[in-house]
């Protein structure tokens, strides 16, 4: 029996590169292989495998960062064991220091987050961004096999110093198409109609934590207002995530009379519902390695406005190009945007059903791990 260590955060099914790490586990457990997974969280339906041991590491004041080094730590000794028997090892990044496999969601040297919710949660954010370069740093360099969710990872990998072309291999993320596939209209309308929504209105979602400004909602927020303006705009906001920029947006939501035309729903478990319902989802992100909620909602069928240097866009057809944006900090380019889908909402989705979305869903997760163990093997 094959064995192996997950070095990673959580192996949940909520989030991008949380969903992934699930995905990964849940295939090996499933293969009979040994497993032991040094993590934050881990879903309970990993732990009812025989064949998985879950090796808890607390996360020290809530904190990626503080919880970081206990993670390294308690890898490094669980690597160490398994190396010994003839396993393998799995690391994110710099969460771990261990030179075998390094599978990347994310680069920090790519992106340099800020925040605007106080001057001491901006020094923690300088440091911390500085300390996950170094640890990115020693253990990208020195890794067998790189694993990037995407060619735009590869890219920053590449370009950043931090890999050479010859280690990467691209494993694009995969999806569950029993939960996210399109609905028939009037599948859409019960959905609406259970969640509250107007049905004569349309709705745009926003997927992503509010914690800084790498996501782009400060752009999608101006953007709105200016919108808003127009009363032909006969749209709604969804916005769902947390962070701690939430309360500033919903205050700053209540001060220019946006508060019926934006809805905050904060973390929700129901992501499938809220995408099917909807008509568009907008991502106007700065920093995007991949964008699962972008994957998601394509393989719902919906029109999805996102950056083009986003990972997840180099998804899309040449016919679907109109709604990728060129630079995430442009509000009249996301508003140009925005009209331009409600004009040809009903060709996109079309478009998308008939060109994109099977092809997408027949990627499933097991496909994603499959290409995995094979890039390892």
């Amino acid at each position: 029996m094959k064995s192996y260590v997950l070095v990673m955060g959580d192996f949940v099914k909520t989030g991008g590169m949380d969903r992934a790490n699930y995905a990964l586990a849940d295939y090996l457990a499933r293969q009979g292989a040994e497993l032991h997974l040094v993590a934050h969280r881990v879903a309970t339906t990993l732990l009812n495998y025989p064949n998985v041991q879950w090796h808890r590491v607390p996360k020290i004041a809530n904190s990626d960062f503080l919880g970081g080094f206990l993670l390294n730590w308690v890898g490094q000794t669980w690597a160490r064991r398994i190396t010994a028997q003839g396993g393998r090892v799995l690391v994110n990044g710099g969460n771990c220091q261990w030179s075998d496999v390094n599978w990347v969601h994310y680069v920090h040297a790519a992106y340099k987050p800020t925040s605007r919710v106080s001057v001491l949660r901006q020094v923690k954010t300088v440091i911390a961004h500085y300390c996950f370069l170094q640890s990115e740093k020693r253990t990208l360099r020195k890794a067998k096999i790189v694993l990037a969710n995407s060619a735009r990872t590869q890219h920053d990998l590449v370009n950043s110093g931090l890999a050479s072309p010859s280690v990467i291999h691209p494993v694009c993320y995969g999806i569950d198409p029993s939960i996210f596939y399109p609905v028939t209209p009037n599948a859409q309308r019960a959905l609406r109609q259970q969640l509250g929504w107007a049905l004569d209105r349309l709705v745009v979602v926003f997927i992503g934590a509010l914690g800084d400004r790498r996501k782009g909602f400060d752009t999608v927020f101006e953007a709105w207002q200016q919108l808003c303006t127009d009363p032909t705009w006969n749209a709604d906001l969804v916005v769902i995530g947390q962070g701690a920029e939430l309360a500033q947006w919903q205050q700053r939501s209540h001060q220019v009379g946006l508060s019926d035309r934006i809805q905050f729903l904060g973390f929700r478990q129901d992501v499938p519902d809220l995408l099917q319902a909807s008509d568009c989802l907008v991502a106007p992100t700065r920093y995007e390695a991949y964008g699962l909620g972008v994957h998601e909602a394509l393989c719902c069928g919906i029109p999805a406005i996102v950056s083009a240097n986003a990972g997840v866009a180099e998804q899309y057809p040449e016919e679907l190009k109109e709604l990728l944006l060129s630079d995430p900090n442009n509000v009249n380019n996301l508003v140009n945007r925005f009209q331009h889908w409600k004009r040809n909402r009903q060709v996109y989705r079309k478009i998308i059903i008939d060109m994109l979305c099977q092809k997408m869903r027949s990627h499933t997760w097991d496909g994603m791990a499959k290409a995995i163990i094979e890039a390892i093997a």
